[in-house]
């Protein structure tokens, strides 16, 4: 049964008017969330990592993700500057310093924000942040959009473009199953210089300090992660400057969700009207099915009925004709009987006049 425009602007109208309710309330919860308290984090000291890559191989094992085209104790690999991709969570880069023979090495991985930009522009949640401190994704809510790609200012989200049926943004997780069990990230796990450190927020801020003042000629004075983007579960301390290996120091303080507080707003509304447009969408999909299907079985009906009397028309001109033949023929016959029977008819009697001048006369 198919629906009238005047049914399907009075379901859009109403649900406009139930989904304004929704979008004012979330824009009005858009505050600047500080971080669950006692959540965990990872402290990355780039002075003390060697670029073992000790910690890619454990988050691939543990994610139980594809093997590397090259073995991870190829450390050649650290000649190039890389990224994170679908299958590849976490990396370690190589910069070189210039007043220092000595590289450095940093882990590049997703920060796992306080209040993360992934998630805020991500209207179906497929992408939230939770106690543990973890950024996690839910795959059966994502609609591939892709937006929290575009979004994320560390440019970490990856999208799974080889798989055609279903793909999935990916990225590290932090090991948030791990964690949930009791367990250390495969990465602090593996590191064999404790390059990386595993704790609440908290004491790992302390940490980070007391580092920073103890050994002050070694540290720059700043916790990267600690006020970037509002703040950030995975820090960094360096001796070489953030902007010099790699890391955005044009990020501000501000979070996210600040940001786009005002045109997120709308979402709501949108997630609102989705059924109701679907829906319309549908029932006049269904609608035009239905009148393809009636003009399909009327067009067909006419066909078969012009065919009929097409048939009829030729049968008849078919009898026509051969009834005119039949009576030609018959006539035609007819007339070699006559001719026949004429011809007979006249060898007969010229027949008895020959015989008649050929008998004797009497004599008198």
């Amino acid at each position: 049964m198919g629906i009238s425009r005047r049914q399907f602007l009075g379901w859009l109208g109403a649900a406009g008017a139930g989904a304004t309710a929704v979008s004012r309330a979330e824009a009005a919860s858009n505050k600047q969330f500080d971080g669950y308290p006692g959540s965990f984090g990872i402290l990355h000291d780039t002075t003390r990592c060697i670029g073992c890559r000790k910690c890619e191989e454990a988050c691939n094992k543990v994610n139980e993700l594809p093997a590397p085209e090259q073995p991870f104790d190829d450390l050649s690999v650290l000649d190039k500057t890389r990224r994170t991709r679908s299958d590849v969570f976490t990396v370690v880069n190589q910069f070189q310093k210039e007043d220092s023979q000595l590289p450095v090495f940093v882990k590049k991985q997703c920060n796992h924000c306080l209040e993360p930009a992934c998630a805020s522009a991500c209207f179906v949640r497929a992408l939230r942040k939770v106690k543990t401190g973890a950024v996690i994704y839910d795959e059966s809510l994502c609609v591939g959009c892709r937006y929290c790609m575009v979004a994320c200012p560390f440019n970490i989200p990856a999208y799974e473009y080889n798989e055609a049926i279903t793909p999935r943004v990916t990225k590290c997780t932090m090991c948030h199953p791990r964690i949930e069990k009791g367990l250390l990230p495969g990465c602090v796990e593996s590191c064999p210089k404790e390059a990386l450190a595993f704790g609440t927020r908290e004491r790992l801020l302390k940490t980070a300090r007391r580092r920073i003042q103890k050994y002050p000629n070694a540290y720059i004075d700043h916790i990267y992660g600690e006020q970037e983007m509002g703040g950030t579960s995975w820090l960094t301390i360096s001796g070489t400057h953030f902007s010099e290996i790699g890391m955005r120091e044009d990020l501000g303080t501000q979070t996210a969700s600040s940001f786009t507080a005002g045109p997120l707003a709308a979402v709501p509304v949108v997630v609102a009207l989705w059924p109701v447009l679907l829906t319309g969408i549908y029932a006049i999909s269904k609608r035009k099915d239905k009148i393809a299907d009636e003009e399909r079985i009327h067009a067909v009906a006419q066909t078969v009925a012009d065919a009929n009397e097409e048939m009829q028309v030729k049968l008849a001109k078919m009898k026509d004709s051969m009834a005119k033949e039949k009576e030609a023929a018959i006539n035609l016959e007819v007339k070699r009987a006559l001719e026949e029977a004429a011809k007979e008819a006249a060898e007969s009697q010229q027949a008895s006049e020959e015989a008649g001048s050929e008998t004797p006369k009497e004599e008198k």
